[in-house]
């Protein structure tokens, strides 16, 4: 299980992204598409003036169960702990544990 506050602070991350998103993509689209250098210069320097948490890289995959952030399996959500043993026990739909 992962530090309350790691959980917390990555859901915190999320919101932050969310929130900025819209911004940043039209922030982004305008230093792509400048006509002038002092378009794009005031568009990087608007782009920086954001929060360092609205930048989507900043987010963790963590596990859906525990909050585990190492061993994540983007497919199910879970880290590779939680799907050996939710697999094992056939809580996952479409996914079966091979054993011989």
């Amino acid at each position: 299980m992962a530090k309350r506050s790691k959980i917390a602070a990555n859901e915190r991350r999320q919101q932050v992204v969310a929130r900025y998103a819209e911004r940043r993509a039209a922030l982004r689209e305008t230093i792509r598409t400048a006509a002038t250098p002092e378009e794009r210069d005031a568009a990087v320097r608007a782009l920086s003036r954001l929060p360092r948490d609205a930048s989507p890289v900043r987010v963790r995959n963590r596990d859906q169960v525990d909050g585990r952030p190492r061993g994540y399996v983007g497919k199910v959500g879970l880290s590779r702990i939680n799907l050996r043993t939710m697999a094992h026990r056939g809580e996952l739909p479409g996914i079966t544990k091979s054993s011989w």
